[in-house]
């Protein structure tokens, strides 16, 4: 398997320092061809420089940075670092590591079983996997900004805000490309966009533990929000206008071509194979 993993990180200096190994380790250990993409969005710490001696401690050669100046929000970072990838598949996680690197293969098996295109994973649908919660306040408020996200475009999902979503390049590319929507709103914007392409997205649950950090920090979550449910509003205004139309086009053909191209390897790996010259004198051999 091949796999870009693909890190946002804004001011996240104290923390890559510990994530990083981590992520590295179990990449090492359990996918070969990977590579590991760490966007630095402007950050005003030393995240840059964590993150360049994680990779050299780690000898990670699969690792590189991509810096951004100035910050220009989560969205922004994700996408620039999904564009970059070089592999088929593409995931990306938050720098805490709020769902553990060991969740891969809960989004990663469907994508490559052709079954999905899009898989992405949920905090709402086995609660029982949260170990350590949001506040209080955050949590009903998330609850309240996915009614809202249901309603406003009809997308059938519970949670589309967890940061542990997986890609098929091939096919979702052009919807990545598409991307307006530079903060905490893109989320919702990718899977719209990916949902009215007609691709196949699966929401998976996933083990969650809630991390104190730079969004505890910012201190005005209600701001945070209202300008989650702006954004929603704007993604609305641009399906209306058109705005996303020939992406959505663009990743029909292109989800077709991969539908024809599973079928193709289908039906060649059910043809009977010809025996081999070894064989064939090996069978003739006993017919005599």
């Amino acid at each position: 398997m091949s796999l870009s993993v693909i890190i946002p990180a804004y001011n996240e200096a104290a923390r890559l320092g510990e994530t990083l190994p981590i992520v590295f380790d179990y990449m090492n250990r359990h996918v070969t061809g990977s590579e590991i993409i760490v966007v630095d969005d402007g950050s005003e710490d030393d995240t840059a420089r964590v993150a360049e001696e994680s990779f050299a401690s780690s000898n990670a050669s699969g690792a590189r940075l991509i810096r951004i100046e100035p910050n220009r929000g989560k969205g922004h970072a994700v996408r620039t670092g999904l564009l970059a990838a070089r592999n088929s598949i593409a995931l990306f996680t938050d720098a805490d590591l709020s769902t553990p690197i060991t969740e891969t293969p809960k989004l990663i098996r469907p994508i490559q079983r052709g079954e999905c295109d899009l898989t992405f994973g949920s905090r709402a649908l086995d609660r029982s996997l949260i170990g350590v919660h949001q506040p209080w306040r955050r949590e009903q408020g998330g609850r309240v900004f996915n009614l809202i996200v249901k309603l406003a475009t009809g997308l059938p999902f519970w949670d589309t805000q967890c940061g542990f979503k997986a890609f098929n390049m091939s096919v979702c590319r052009p919807v990545i490309e598409a991307g307006a929507i530079d903060r905490f709103g893109f989320d919702v914007e990718l899977l719209y966009v990916a949902h009215l392409a007609g691709l196949n997205l699966r929401e998976i649950p996933v083990r969650w533990d809630h991390r104190t950090g730079t969004l505890d920090a910012s201190g005005n979550y209600a701001r945070d929000s209202l300008r989650m449910i702006q954004e929603v509003q704007t993604i609305r205004q641009r399906v209306r206008r058109g705005l996303y139309d020939s992406a959505i086009a663009s990743a029909r053909t292109a989800f077709l071509v991969a539908a024809q191209e599973r079928e193709r390897e289908l039906h060649h790996s059910a043809q009977p194979q010809a025996p081999s010259d070894g064989r064939r004198r090996k069978e003739m051999a006993v017919k005599q």
